[in-house]
């Protein structure tokens, strides 16, 4: 059995930092290129950097701050953002991150995941999805309705059709994230985790609602997730890496312990 993952967020804007609920009053935490070191060097398995208005903004990534990240960790490192083309795919990839993640991009131009998966390779192609529960309709069967520009424009796609698709292109991975329970600290929305990974085939990170190690050892299992992402736990000191890993291993979840 893999081991499972823990890979810790870096939501920026403007050069740093931030964590909101719901995607909403972002407040800045700190330095994002000082952070993810701290991160690495705790026992992050993964570091992922989200420039989170760029779609919105209409402008490219800042380039320098993926740079600077990747000179100072070493673990697989994602970047996402307002990646639009293959150019911007290998700008980010030449600057130093292991994956590029296309959400917004994605969805308006699903092409882009078939033609990035051809360039680089599909293990290098993350698809984040940005997800809301709606009513259950014949439009949208899950009751999932996948969001776009940073949960700001709903899409009338449903959840799992778009995973499915996103495999089929290429992507080698999925970011489900939550908006609902983002930043709420009351735990993943095991629902929707639990049915996409089970319509698809290739790795699914939990993303939204971490507060507890408890919350994590639920989607890892219950809602059979191969990643957890957190971010607040983390930021705010409620929990360091060792903690919630060891809490993990204890409870028979397998993952990887470097101390």
């Amino acid at each position: 059995m893999l081991s499972k993952r823990i890979v810790v967020c870096l939501d920026v804007k403007d050069g740093k930092t931030t964590k909101g609920i719901k995607f909403k009053n972002n407040i800045e935490v700190g330095d994002p290129v000082e952070m993810a070191e701290k991160y690495y060097l705790e026992g992050a398995d993964e570091i992922v950097f989200y420039d989170i208005t760029a779609s919105a903004e209409h402008r490219k990534i800042m380039i320098d701050v993926v740079r600077k990240t990747a000179e100072r960790i070493f673990i697989p490192f994602a970047v996402g953002g307002g990646i639009k083309s293959l150019e911007d795919m290998r700008e980010v990839l030449l600057a130093g991150a292991e994956k590029v993640s296309i959400n917004t991009a994605a969805v308006l131009n699903p092409k882009l995941i078939y033609e990035g998966a051809k360039a680089f390779g599909s293990q290098c192609i993350v698809l984040g999805m940005d997800v809301k529960k709606v009513e259950p309709s014949s439009k949208i069967p899950s009751g999932y309705e996948v969001w776009i520009k940073g949960g700001r424009q709903p899409m009338g796609i449903d959840a799992v059709w778009w995973a499915k698709e996103a495999e089929n292109l290429g992507a080698g991975e999925i970011c489900l994230n939550s908006i609902d329970a983002d930043g709420t600290k009351e735990g993943y929305e095991l629902t929707i985790t639990r049915m996409i990974a089970e319509a698809v085939n290739i790795p699914i990170i939990a993303s939204g609602g971490a507060g507890h190690p408890e919350h994590l050892y639920q989607v890892l299992t219950e809602g059979k997730a191969d990643a957890a992402l957190i971010a607040s736990m983390v930021h705010y000191g409620m929990y360091t890496i060792k903690e919630i890993k060891e809490y993990l291993a204890e409870r028979g979840v397998k993952v990887r312990i470097k101390w």
